[in-house]
């Protein structure tokens, strides 16, 4: 496990009335077969190498989760 990340100042208010605080558990993994696909959630999916990733636009709070999972760190991070 990478870590578990939340942040209390990062509510969500949806129109139908819901109110929530996002949190995610990242793992670190392998594939082993499939190819990568999108969702209602997302707008595009592809697997990066690494030395791409600084010329993406990555949100600070996934480019975190994304050093830690490329760090190898010893101990799971938690917010």
């Amino acid at each position: 496990m990478i870590g578990i990340y939340s942040n209390p100042d990062h509510v969500v208010a949806f129109s139908d009335g819901e109110v929530r605080q996002e949190f995610s558990i990242c793992f670190r993994a392998h594939p082993v077969s499939g190819e990568p696909r999108d969702s209602d959630e997302s707008t595009e999916v592809r697997w990066v190498d690494q030395a791409e990733l600084d010329a993406l636009d990555i949100h600070s709070s996934i480019r975190l989760r994304i050093e830690h999972g490329l760090a190898d760190r010893a101990e799971p991070y938690y917010t």
